[in-house]
């Protein structure tokens, strides 16, 4: 049986000095810090077999791509379906106390939190994020592949494979900057989902994705 392990990770630290939900703003770079998760995340991964890299189109994930391609002599293959989730309140402040969840006008646009009302359904995000990752197993059939992605939809693939309701409290989310979500296969069939934290641990409500 042919072993294949796919690691779905988070993009590092994004510069975003204002604290705005970026979404799928362009423009939004990794800031210092976050260039030094993708290198420890780098080195970590240097003595694996990593055949193929994939990443969302957004910046900071091809950002966070790039020394992990570089190490292993690979391009960076762009996938659309690793973009990070759709969300209505994209370009604002969604912090407590200040943010745009306080002002009335906004509420209608929370009335449902099991699809969500305010964003890209779960099921949606599951299924694009799924599609990914098949795409990377296939490639790499035997060996490794990284597929860079974002917080909401790589937890939101990981809740999906391990059989969970797929709405959830964004503050228990296990899912860190530059952290590795590694699914395990066997021929095509998932056998195991490994997390770890190669660049430490961050807080699951940092602003951003």
């Amino acid at each position: 049986m042919t072993n294949t392990i796919v690691h779905m990770m988070r993009h590092g630290e994004v510069f975003n000095p204002d604290g705005i939900l970026y979404g799928r703003l362009p423009g939004f770079r990794l800031s210092d810090t976050g260039r030094g998760q993708a290198q420890r995340v780098a080195r970590t991964l240097a003595d694996h077999d990593i055949v193929a890299v994939f990443a969302s189109p957004l910046q900071r994930a091809q950002e966070t791509a790039t020394p992990i391609a570089a190490a292993h002599g690979l391009s960076i293959q762009t996938n659309d379906e690793l973009i990070e989730a759709d969300n209505v309140f994209e370009g604002l402040k969604v912090s407590v106390g200040d943010g745009a969840l306080s002002k009335p006008r906004h509420w209608t646009k929370m009335r449902d939190p099991f699809t969500p009302s305010w964003g890209e359904p779960y099921i949606q995000l599951a299924h694009r994020m799924l599609a990914a990752a098949n795409t990377a197993r296939d490639a790499a059939k035997g060996h490794e592949a990284v597929c860079v992605s974002h917080q909401l939809p790589v937890y939101t693939l990981r809740r999906f494979l391990e059989g969970k309701r797929l709405w959830h409290d964004p503050r228990r989310r296990q899912c860190s900057l530059a952290s590795l979500t590694s699914l395990i296969y066997e021929g095509d069939a998932l056998v195991d989902i490994i997390y770890s934290e190669p660049a430490g641990a961050s807080d699951p409500l940092v602003t951003g994705a």
